[in-house]
């Protein structure tokens, strides 16, 4: 029970990757609010714990980001942990892409990074100690084709951590990215009948080409992200700052 008397925020905390650190941080002793647009996904999470709150937050929404999470911190206490997870993945040749679809990305994956950190911070004092975690990619520290938005985004959020983790140096608060590789979530299972019909192959065959994009050929699992954050949460990575944790089955 590390996290006892904590309050932790989890953003895109409905499914996959936020779902599995949320319950984990749960089980750990947190309050954890979990954010997400999607009420019925959020509330399916918040009703395996009573440490579990769930709360609809757009993170494109400048004035939804601030005023829930403030909302949430007076609520629950200030904000030690926050895991900036909410994000976005589509792809498409760099031809095709639209500055639509770029601003998009951008507005997701980088301004609402920004805008979550600024307002947990808000929350606390200067000698209250927290935990800063954005959730990354294999691509924030690698160029992905057909994926030029997102990965510039993941490129962005590693560069943004850097900066505050100079920033605020001499404040026992520290920021880091977590860069997994393609890790088995609906975003991913999402993909495979595009893939199916493209390469004429069955579900397995798509899961092996996605595969691929890691070292050791195979898929992650929630579990071993999860593992990651709750490591980069703990008093014993206090001093763990500034730091991109690749989790990818090998060297990228």
């Amino acid at each position: 029970m590390e996290h006892a008397g904590k309050h932790a925020l989890v953003t895109g905390g409905g499914s996959g990757i936020g779902a599995g650190i949320a319950r984990a941080l749960a089980e750990a002793g947190a309050e954890v609010t979990i954010t997400g647009r999607r009420a019925d996904k959020l509330n399916e999470v918040a009703s395996l714990s009573d440490r579990l709150h769930a709360v609809v937050m757009d993170v494109d929404d400048e004035e939804s980001v601030r005023n829930t999470i403030a909302q949430a911190a007076r609520a629950r206490g200030p904000i030690q942990i926050c895991v900036a997870n909410a994000g976005i993945a589509e792809g498409g040749p760099f031809e095709k892409t639209t500055l639509a679809q770029w601003r998009k990305t951008m507005t997701t994956n980088l301004d609402g990074v920004f805008l979550t950190f600024q307002a947990a911070m808000a929350t606390l004092e200067d000698a209250t100690p927290a935990r800063m975690v954005v959730v990354s990619s294999i691509a924030g520290v690698r160029g992905l084709k057909n994926a030029i938005p997102y990965t510039v985004t993941k490129h962005g959020v590693i560069g943004l951590i850097r900066g505050l983790s100079e920033e605020f140096m001499r404040r026992p608060v520290t920021f880091n990215a977590l860069c997994p590789g393609y890790v088995d979530t609906d975003i991913v299972r999402n993909q495979l009948p595009g893939l199916m019909k493209r390469f004429d192959l069955d579900e397995q065959g798509a899961i092996d080409v996605i595969a691929k994009g890691n070292r050791h050929r195979k898929l992650l699992e929630v579990d071993e992200t999860t593992a990651a954050a709750m490591w980069l949460c703990s008093d014993g990575a206090r001093s763990v700052n500034g730091q991109t944790i690749q989790i990818s089955g090998g060297q990228v």
